[in-house]
C-alpha cells in the first residue's frame, strides 16, 4: 500500500538532518516545500535550483543526501525536460536519493521513472501527507509512491511498458510549440526543417512518452505546464 514501508519516526529524528535539494521552476512550489521542511527538525534545505542547470552546479558545490525535484523544467541545452539529467544521476553511483514531485499522471512515464532507478514519486496534489514522508522512506532505503501515483500505477496494471526513451533537444522544442498551439507547417517554417522532419520529431516524443492520442498529449501538457 502507498507509503506504508515502516519507517519508524524516532529512527528517522535521531540520525542528522537529511540535506535536501529542491529543484522545480516554479517558486511557489519551491517555497512550499521549503516551508514543509522547516516543519521537521529531520531535514533541512541546504539549495534550490529552478532548472536542471542550476541543479547540476548546486550537486557540484553542496553536499545533500535527496533531491527533491520537478519532472519537467527548463534544462540542459535546451532541452525542457529533467527526465535525462533524472536518468543519469539515478544511475550514477553513491548519488543523492532522488524523490520526483509531479503532475504527471501518464502511466507510461511514472514506470520509466520506476525502472530507471527513481527512488520516490510523489503526485503534487499529495505534496501536504505525502512529501514528509517520501523522505523518511529514501532515508530508509525503502521506496515510496504517493497515493495518486500508487492509483495509476494499480489501474494501467503490471503489464504496462515503461516509457520508450528520452526525447531530444530537438524533439522537445518540437513538442513545446506544438503544445502551444503552432501547427506542424508553422514549426516547420518557425526552425526551417521539412514538414515531414517535424511530424517525425513530434511522434517520436509522443512514442517516448507513451503519449497514444493527442487527448493524451494534451494532459500531458497541461500537467507539465506547457500550456
Amino acid at each position: 500500500m502507498a507509503g506504508s514501508h515502516g519507517v519508524r519516526k524516532e529512527d528517522s529524528r535521531a540520525a542528522s538532518p537529511l540535506r535536501v535539494i529542491v529543484a522545480d521552476d516554479h517558486a511557489c512550489v519551491r517555497l512550499g516545500v521549503a516551508n514543509l521542511l522547516r516543519a521537521t527538525a529531520w531535514a533541512v534545505v541546504v539549495a534550490e535550483a529552478d532548472d536542471t542547470l542550476a541543479l547540476v552546479t548546486q550537486l557540484d558545490q553542496v553536499d545533500c543526501d535527496v533531491i527533491v525535484t520537478d519532472l519537467c523544467m527548463p534544462g540542459l541545452d535546451g532541452e525542457y525536460s529533467s527526465l535525462a539529467v533524472l536518468r543519469r544521476l539515478a544511475r550514477a553511483p553513491c548519488a543523492p536519493a532522488i524523490v520526483v514531485l509531479t503532475m504527471v499522471s501518464t502511466p507510461q512515464i511514472l514506470t520509466g521513472l520506476l525502472h530507471h532507478g527513481i527512488d520516490a514519486i510523489v503526485d503534487k496534489r499529495d505534496t501536504a501527507l505525502a512529501l514528509l514522508p517520501a523522505l523518511a522512506a529514501v532515508r530508509a532505503r525503502a521506496p515510496f509512491l504517493s497515493e495518486r501515483v500508487h492509483e495509476v500505477l494499480a489501474l494501467a496494471g503490471a503489464a504496462c511498458a515503461p516509457c520508450a526513451g528520452v526525447p531530444s533537444a530537438r524533439e522537445w522544442e518540437v513538442f513545446q510549440l506544438y503544445a502551444q498551439g503552432l501547427s506542424i507547417r508553422q514549426i516547420a517554417h518557425r526552425l526551417e526543417r521539412s514538414g515531414k522532419t517535424i511530424s517525425a520529431q513530434k511522434r517520436s516524443v509522443m512514442r517516448k512518452l507513451g503519449l497514444a492520442t493527442e487527448r493524451d498529449l494534451i494532459r500531458f501538457t497541461t500537467q507539465v505546464g506547457l500550456t
